[in-house]
């Protein structure tokens, strides 16, 4: 009977392909590929979308104008305007 158990200090220390071939939940092979996930191959610094502090080559959204005057604000420091629901 062959032993595939190498116990050490009561932890298992064996070689992974000793207990099963990498596979899925449903039990399919698992293939490696050189892009895995989906989406484009972000491998090389022209096509990271990397930002340094307030600098990124993503286009951001423009500031947001919409909104309904709050009364009662007094002296207010941080804007006049409400956005979002009001509920």
């Amino acid at each position: 009977m062959a032993t595939f158990s190498k116990k050490l200090m009561g932890k298992e220390v064996g070689d992974a392909s000793v207990y099963a071939q990498p596979h899925t939940m449903t039990g399919e092979v698992v293939e490696a590929s050189s892009n895995p996930g989906s989406g484009p191959n972000h491998s090389s610094a022209s096509t990271v979308n990397m930002s340094v502090g307030n600098i990124t080559r993503n286009e951001q959204p423009g500031t947001k104008t919409s909104g309904i005057k709050v009364r009662g604000t007094g002296a207010a420091t941080k804007g006049l305007m409400a956005r979002g629901p009001m509920a």
